[in-house]
């Protein structure tokens, strides 16, 4: 018997919703094939199944929010019990009128195979299966025939039947009726933006217009604790170092424009300064390491988080697994892609786990000098400034000195001095500087 328990998808989630079961309990389920949709206030995602076999019982119903290793359901080899993965029962109580119509005049066999896809979209259109005619092959449901269900209600959904797991939790948590906010997606849909703008709203009118009180958010939350016991767990050490990214400057200007016309975005200074970084751990590998108990656990791969700031909500830390394998326009590609999918809240289980060194990025607004917090387990986290055109004086072949004008910035280091002393820490920033003033970044395209 395995056991299927909710993920931790984020080292600052402590919870998630089952959003949707894509199994029923009786059917096969294949190791690696999705078996449920979690969603938290980080990431909705499908969950795979952890092994073959039958899927013999669920614990958890749809809509239910529990915390991170709670059992969810078991694989095993016969049912275990009559449970059944019906819609809990809150989401059938605010069922529309018309929904609810429609249902009595249309029903389809209840233990009708359905695909994730028309499951999702049942559950976005608060439809029950029994509410859609199947035209696929023995009456299956198609995507087509929820589409066409949803077009045919007579009235809009009321707010309080559309709701997300995510925004469920929201207005929950700052005791907000659903009926009072108003949705702008579609038909009328309360997104999450609608309810965190009436969230603000509310604080700024209880304050009479002298100060505005905005409660935390979950993943505010989270990410405050995350923060606190880091800075209770390692004693933070700072060191900074100006590098001279003219090398670096000189290839984005020459090669820059083709790559945007190719790609669609800008080729900026953060690829090029993560391959460094990482070719730089290999040298450093102490940096590359997790502190375990009385004693310094170094990584064998080298795994590149990426912080991404999800403006005032909290930051999530996507992985770049084995990134000292990629050239500096993979990095980038992939850099870009896994920042992407963090704001739209589409990152995997695998995109969240397994970092061993992290890069802060707050360069692009200019900013001086970052001390950021240490990402735990990690034992260090590089933030990259802003890059700004200074005069510098350089040295020709010859030994003779001339005032310049290069793209210079900090970069800072914040170590924890457990795991390292302050010599390792500065020649490993030596080396970073090193590469990124030396190298011919040419050979990377």
């Amino acid at each position: 018997m395995t056991d299927v328990v909710m993920p931790q998808l984020g080292e600052t989630v402590a919870d998630g919703t089952v959003a949707q079961w894509f199994k029923s309990v009786g059917d096969v389920v294949t190791r690696g094939e999705p078996l449920f949709e979690v969603s938290t206030d980080k990431v909705d995602t499908e969950i795979p199944a952890p092994a073959d076999g039958i899927l013999a019982i669920i614990l958890v119903e749809q809509g239910t929010t529990v915390d991170v290793g709670t059992v969810l359901a078991r694989i095993g080899t016969e049912v275990e019990s009559p449970t059944t993965t019906t819609a809990p029962e809150p989401s059938r109580a605010v069922a529309s009128a018309p929904v609810a119509a429609r249902a009595a005049r249309v029903t389809t066999s209840n233990d009708e195979k359905l695909s994730p896809v028309v499951r999702r979209l049942l559950s976005e259109n608060n439809l029950e299966s029994s509410a859609v005619v199947g035209t696929g092959p023995n009456g299956r449901i198609t995507r087509e025939d929820v589409l066409a269900a949803a077009a045919a209600l007579a009235a809009p959904p009321t707010p309080a039947s559309t709701l997300s797991p995510v925004v469920r939790r929201l207005l929950s948590e700052n005791n907000i009726d659903a009926s009072t906010v108003r949705g702008t997606g579609p038909q009328g849909r309360l997104t999450r933006k609608d309810v965190d703008d009436a969230i603000a709203q509310r604080g700024a009118r209880d304050t009479g217009g002298t100060e505005t009180r905005i409660p935390f958010t979950k993943i505010r939350r989270l990410t405050a604790e995350h923060m606190v016991r880091s800075k209770a767990t390692s004693p933070h050490t700072l060191m900074v170092k100006e590098i001279d990214f003219e090398s670096i400057e000189v290839v984005r200007r020459s090669k820059g424009p083709a790559f945007k016309a190719a790609k669609g975005y800008s080729l900026t200074y953060l690829p090029f300064i993560a391959v460094a970084t990482v070719e730089a751990l290999r040298a450093f590998p102490h940096l590359n390491a997790s502190v375990g108990d009385n004693e310094l656990i170094v990584h064998g791969r080298i795994n590149l988080g990426i912080a991404v700031d999800l403006d005032a909500d909290g930051l999530v830390v996507p992985v770049l697994h084995d990134a000292d394998r990629l050239t500096v326009p993979a990095m980038a590609e992939t850099i870009r892609d896994r920042a992407l999918r963090a704001r739209s809240k589409q990152l995997g289980v695998s995109d969240m786990e397994g970092g061993t060194f992290t890069i802060s990025n707050p360069g692009p607004y200019g900013t001086l000098l970052t001390g950021a917090i240490i990402n735990q387990p990690q034992v260090a986290i590089l933030a990259t400034d802003g890059v700004s055109r200074k005069p510098v004086v350089v040295t020709s072949d010859r030994g003779e000195e001339s005032i310049a004008i290069h793209s210079v910035g900090l970069v800072a280091l914040t170590f924890d001095h457990r795991a390292v002393d302050g010599g390792y820490a500065a020649r490993f920033l030596k080396l970073l500087g090193d590469i990124c003033q030396s190298r011919d970044w040419n050979e990377s395209f």
